[in-house]
């Protein structure tokens, strides 16, 4: 216990330090700091419990068993803050108060007959708590719970990065890649703590204490890695429009249900001759050396309707407005790495040339085109030549 104690007391110490730095630091991103700060909070009042539960007990044992059932804001807090990251104009609303509704629960039922139980079946309530009818129901709620919202993360960071490829042409999926590997993460620790509370049921004791200094580790080393990786690349973070659809949700309302084979034809006709037109304009005014280019800036500067350019790129060229205009960059990166004018040049200096942001994406997208990393492609060409 004194060996989960000194664990406990570092854990949380340094949980502080990162809700301090996330509170106080500059950055535009302000709300989803305070929302991840606020579930690093609760993330630490849970492991306080290891070395505040008996002077808490003895003197306010009603505020050990709420302290206990905040473990039920944790998880919509960290659903909201994956929405702030999202979303770039998140913002709390009355509706999101539904997410109170298995905290209130609980404390209900707690509320019945255990906050305001005698001294004597206090004691009989901690010490065999997890026997409870109470405790039980809490523990059952708390699984349901982690089920639902870990599906909803997920579900909502499918639809944003669709959004993403449908509507934007820099690299969006590291930031996918992160919070996807982060939710993953704390469903590891989740439910080896579920595990670790099936034990109180078993004479497995000593097993039980071991769990419990790995989880302390466990949990520090995966809140310490993702605040630091959030330092590291803030400018992963870009939110996406909550207006932007995904073209599967407008393109059934534009589109009639039935078609004669003459207008069938002369939609076809249309449609060619404006992926030609595209084409073209890509090729001589090489729009895709912007960066942060969209489908909506594009659009503008072809004066064409936003949605009729998404359904010609997404549904029609059956490709992502992503992979539409990294195409473009890669080819004129083909060009470029074969220069002799351009053979000093790094490859660094020539992603963002040709509109890259970042070279992890310029690697990735590269190799799916060419089956070659750039320097690969650089030096097969020059042994050829």
């Amino acid at each position: 216990m004194d060996f989960l104690k000194t664990i406990a007391i570092i854990s949380v110490f340094i949980l502080f330090l990162l809700i301090l730095f996330l509170l106080t630091l500059k950055s535009n991103k302000k709300f989803p700091n305070q929302l991840f700060a606020g579930y690093l909070f609760l993330t630490a009042l849970d492991v306080s419990g290891v070395f505040i539960a008996e002077p808490v007990i003895s003197l306010l044992p009603n505020l050990e068993i709420f302290r206990w059932t905040l473990i039920l804001l944790n998880i919509p807090l960290f659903y909201l803050y994956v929405l702030s990251l999202c979303y770039e104009d998140f913002q709390l609303k009355r509706k999101h108060l539904f997410h109170l509704i298995p905290f209130v629960i609980i404390n209900l039922i707690l509320a019945s007959g255990i906050y305001w139980a005698d001294g004597i079946e206090k004691k009989y309530f901690f010490k065999y708590h997890h026997k409870t009818f109470e405790m039980i129901t809490f523990q059952y709620l708390i699984e349901i719970q982690y089920l639902i919202y870990t599906i909803a993360i997920f579900m909502v960071m499918k639809r944003t990065r669709s959004i993403y490829l449908e509507n934007q042409s820099y690299s969006s999926n590291l930031v996918f890649k992160w919070l996807s590997q982060l939710t993953v993460l704390f469903m590891v620790v989740h439910y080896f703590a579920t595990f670790k509370n099936m034990l109180r049921y078993t004479d497995e004791h000593q097993l039980l204490t071991v769990i419990n200094g790995f989880l302390e580790i466990m949990a520090l080393l995966v809140t310490s890695w993702f605040v630091l990786k959030a330092l590291k690349y803030p400018e992963f973070f870009r939110g996406v429009d909550p207006q932007l659809q995904l073209i599967n949700d407008f393109k059934n309302e534009t589109e009639p249900k039935t078609r004669s084979e003459a207008k069938q034809n002369i939609d076809n006709s249309n449609i060619n001759l404006q992926i030609e037109l595209l084409n073209i304009y890509m090729a001589e005014k090489k729009p895709y050396l912007d960066p942060a280019l969209t489908v909506q800036s594009l659009a503008a500067q072809m004066n064409m309707p936003t949605r009729e350019l998404s359904i010609l790129i997404n549904s029609n060229m059956k490709q992502h407005f992503f992979d539409f205009v990294n195409a473009y960059r890669i080819e004129n990166a083909m060009e470029l790495l074969k220069k002799h004018s351009k053979k000093d040049s790094t490859v660094l200096e020539i992603l963002y040339q040709v509109g890259f942001n970042s070279k992890s994406s310029f690697n990735t997208a590269f190799k799916k085109h060419t089956t070659l990393t750039p320097t690969e492609y650089r030096n097969t060409y020059y042994k050829k030549n």
